[in-house]
């Protein structure tokens, strides 16, 4: 595993769109077409529909299928923001969680502070590799975070394909509102549904940021991306009381 990290090297991302209009489409490519699970609008609302109908949220296709390297989609393609700028921090990061309910995304926010304090550290620590518990075992998965966006893919298919592997779960942050309402919006898109559960991805999501944000565990992070030979996996499977197998 440690002849790989000295070979790091830049990756790509994913585009989101998200409610804007009701007729549009996700800027995707098909991943794997026999894994799409797309339903037609309107069949499932969950959440609260009055919650983000009342942002102006207009819903796209209902579940990710694929990724566009690096095409950020402005907030103002997602949402009515001016409709959005009369709500508080709370109605919002609320409304914007319920609307990516079982839809193979994840709706996340976070304190401004906060991501800067993840932006800064992202910016001479880009990579960690975090351990997926399922079954009776752990998958390990590859982050990368070049924010605003964090990829993560299998270390597997990282090891054998380089760059060139695809994500599995990609994440976007919009800082819109950092400065008016000190929130920063999250939206995590699963790009190969069949090998994660919206469960799983939330918990990828938390554990990454939990990793970056918490001194100690940052630590780990550290050892990973400057002194490599040191870095041991089991010290992350401690940190997150995981069996050592």
């Amino acid at each position: 595993m440690r002849r790989l990290f000295a070979r790091i090297l830049r990756s790509s991302s994913s585009s989101t769109t998200f409610f804007r209009r009701p007729n549009c489409t996700l800027a995707t490519r098909s991943v794997n077409s026999s894994n799409r699970n797309l339903k037609e609008e309107g069949q499932v609302i969950p959440g609260k529909f009055t919650k983000w109908a009342s942002l102006g949220f207009a819903r796209a296709s209902s579940f990710a299928s694929g990724f566009t390297p690096l095409e950020p989609k402005p907030l103002e393609s997602i949402m009515d923001v001016e409709r959005a700028k009369h709500k508080s921090p709370e109605e919002l990061a609320s409304a914007w969680d319920d609307y990516h309910l079982g839809r193979g995304h994840i709706g996340a926010s976070m304190k401004a502070k906060l991501y800067n304090l993840l932006v800064q550290r992202a910016a001479d620590c880009k990579y960690f590799v975090i351990p997926l518990w399922k079954g009776s075992g752990y998958t390990t998965m590859f982050a990368q975070v070049q924010t605003p966006y964090i990829i993560f893919t299998g270390l597997e298919d990282y090891k054998a394909r380089g760059t060139q592997a695809a994500p599995y779960f990609t994440v976007s942050f919009y800082t819109d509102f950092a400065d008016s309402k000190d929130l920063v919006l999250v939206r995590g898109d699963i790009v190969f549904t069949s090998k994660l559960s919206d469960e799983e991805a939330q918990w990828l999501l938390e554990t990454a940021q939990s990793f970056y944000l918490n001194d100690t565990r940052y630590k780990l992070v550290e050892r990973f991306n400057r002194q490599t030979r040191d870095f041991e996996f089991k010290d992350v499977l401690q940190a997150l009381n995981m069996p050592i197998l």
